[in-house]
């Protein structure tokens, strides 16, 4: 979805919220679930219309088949789920108000589950009863009307977005208090390209709305056609998730994006549902940080958490309901680290989001830490910006794992080189969206992950960027170059009209002429007047807006030639660094790449008694403002003391 479309989407959400807070019983907490529901058949309507027509030259060129398949199973493969006419948006939405509206969004969900049986018990459908009462039975209808107009072709994670925005807005509970917390799109976009996930089985062991399969399909989507490949979609995704009602909005999210795949409900600490050891191309998640009182005794003899150690002391557990001491695992960060890494095939990458502490870990964690430095399956870590999560503040750092360099600091050399771990410092890369909220843009993903893909000896995908980024500059200077001319035009037209409401002036000031005559030709010249300040605001407001993004794209060309001017990777002091072993180990084997980058020192291009000169002069221009401020202070006290 466009940023306008958000804002809209935004706008939508907060009337509605606002109806359930004035009309209904339900508390801030449960808003998300009759609203997600009715945005789940707003989008299934959008995807299903576009394939109607296909659906029906399909059933119409079968007619005189032998092998004639029913509607639902081709509109199925066409866009992964049926709608019934009574399961339609649009028809729910013209229901006169007499009718039961409740009772036909749930009909409508019961149709939609009984033709995808993956859905069965996800769509909210009793909860539209809870809308209604004696007194006031029109809110479902009105909420239909709230998100009527979400376009045509409005695209994205939506979903996440609505979960984003409840979260931020109404607080919802599935909880900071636990450590989890949703991720950003903009993280979850750089984590795709940077781990790549183009084919194969993805897992997400955490994965509440589902977020990173939508960004994860849209990557494959990307990538084939830049590809041309036209070979179908094979990526299959698996996810857990333990919060029952997000299991279900996971699954809408599937659903209306067309995603292969599954979502279980499970404890990932204790279950097991996909038999995960080494059966995946790809790991992507963000899980709950710093979480303690996970059972040592019945995580300790699964393969899956044992391979590189178990984080593990002897503590109190905290829950209120516990007195006695139990054998626990004191915080289950390094759980989830080591689940990712042995959850992969021989070639399989994983990205998952963590505290920044767990960079620096001691104790068992640092020995676990060591162990997996050293089986060389640690690929990259990058450091996050701060503020980039709507609901908390906390830093954090993203862990990249690249099976097949298993065994590569076992050897001298890799491919002609040094074994190393790619460490990036983006703390300083961000756009601020508000005073507490940072995201990337789509040019700092780009941008980072192709110093990723420089440190994997892929140079063509640095000149495939730059090129993109001068056609896009270029085409932004032709509109500018364009406009430039329009300007002049209709700044010329603008100065002639002011000129003549001027001269008019001067003449109705002087009573030259008819009274009547002159209003006339006074409105007349104020309509001109007006039209070319118009045109004339609008042409700048225009070309200005193409010298922007023309600039704006030079700056990026010029952000990565001046780091990378040879073309391959190289280490940028404050930015990136590719490490030995031997440099890990001087390190105390920390994963923090704030000690491998270093910082940028800004030369101020002066000599050592140039320096001290100019800070000679400061310090007398400070003495002279610390005595006339307490000149004035002197005079300030007078004045009060002669009021009394």
């Amino acid at each position: 979805m466009t940023a306008e479309q958000l804002k809209q989407l935004e706008t939508s959400l907060w009337q509605a919220a606002d109806k359930l807070r004035v009309d209904s019983g339900l508390k801030a907490s449960e808003y998300a679930t009759p609203i997600l529901g009715l945005i789940f058949l707003r989008f299934a309507s959008i995807k299903y219309n576009k394939v109607k027509n296909e659906i029906e030259q399909e059933l119409e060129a079968q007619k005189n088949s032998r092998l004639q398949r029913e509607r639902p199973d081709i509109a199925i493969d066409k866009c992964g789920f049926y709608l019934p006419p009574e399961a339609e948006y649009d028809y729910l939405l013209n229901l006169p108000e007499k009718e039961d509206i409740a009772k036909a969004i749930k009909v409508a969900m019961e149709k939609i589950e009984f033709y995808k049986p993956d859905l069965k018990g996800s769509l909210p459908k009793d909860e539209y009863f809870k809308l209604v009462t004696d007194h006031n039975k029109t809110l479902p209808k009105t909420l239909l009307k709230y998100f009527k107009d979400i376009p045509e072709d409005a695209s994205g994670d939506v979903f996440g977005k609505v979960y984003e925005y409840f979260l931020a807005e109404f607080a919802l509970a599935e909880g900071q208090g636990g450590g989890e917390f949703f991720t950003p799109i903009s993280v979850v976009k750089l984590m795709v390209e940077i781990i790549e996930p183009y084919q194969g089985k993805i897992l997400d062991p955490a994965c509440g709305s589902g977020g990173m399969f939508v960004q994860s399909s849209y990557f494959v989507d990307r990538r084939k056609e830049e590809l041309h490949d036209t070979d179908t979609k094979n990526l299959y995704v698996c996810g857990v998730e333990r919060t029952p009602e997000t299991v279900k909005l996971a699954r809408m999210n599937l659903a209306v994006n067309n995603l292969r795949g599954e979502i279980k409900p499970a404890n990932s600490y204790y279950e097991d549902p996909y038999d995960s050891y080494e059966s995946f191309d790809f790991v992507m998640a963000n899980p709950p940080f710093n979480v303690d009182d996970v059972n040592l005794e019945r995580i300790k003899s699964q393969k899956r958490f044992s391979e590189y150690g178990i984080p593990q002391n002897k503590t109190k557990s905290s829950s209120k309901n516990k007195e006695k001491e139990a054998d626990t695992v004191p915080n289950a960060n390094y759980l989830w680290i080591i689940l990712f890494a042995t959850s992969l095939k021989p070639t399989g990458r994983a990205a998952l989001v963590m505290a920044n502490s767990a960079s620096d870990a001691r104790n068992s964690e640092a020995e676990i830490r060591k162990n997996l430095i050293k089986s060389g399956v640690i690929d990259c870590m990058l450091t996050l910006p701060k503020n980039m999560f709507y609901t908390v503040t906390l830093p954090a750092t993203l862990w990249f794992f690249d099976k097949s360099k298993a065994g590569s600091f076992s050897s001298p050399v890799e491919g002609g080189r040094e074994a190393t771990v790619l460490f990036i410092d983006a703390r300083n890369i961000f756009r601020q969206v508000t005073r507490a909220l940072r995201e990337f843009t789509a040019e700092h993903i780009q941008n980072i992950a192709t110093i990723v893909r420089l440190y994997r000896g892929e140079t063509k995908r640095l000149t495939q960027l730059l090129e993109k980024y001068k056609q896009q500059a270029d085409a932004h200077e032709a509109k500018a170059t364009e406009h430039k001319n329009i300007v002049l035009k209709t700044v010329s037209v603008y100065e002639k009209a002011k000129a003549d409401w001027e001269n008019l002036q001067e003449k109705i000031t002087a009573a030259q002429g008819d009274a009547k005559q002159l209003k006339a030709e006074q409105n007349k010249t104020a309509t001109i007047l007006n039209k070319a300040q118009k045109e004339k605001d609008e042409a700048e407001k225009v070309h200005q807006s193409a010298s922007n993004q023309a600039a704006y794209y030079q700056a990026h060309i010029h952000w990565l030639n001046e780091r990378f001017p040879n073309g391959v990777y190289e280490d940028v002091i404050g930015l990136c660094k590719a490490a030995t072993l031997a440099e890990i180990e001087e390190q105390d084997y920390s994963l923090n790449p704030g000690r491998y980058v270093g910082v940028v020192i800004e030369e101020d291009g002066l000599t050592e008694e140039e320096f001290l000169a100019e800070m000679k002069e400061r310090h007398e221009v400070l003495n002279a403002l610390n005595e006339k401020a307490a000149d004035l202070e002197k005079i300030i006290e007078e004045n009060l003391v002669s009021l009394f």
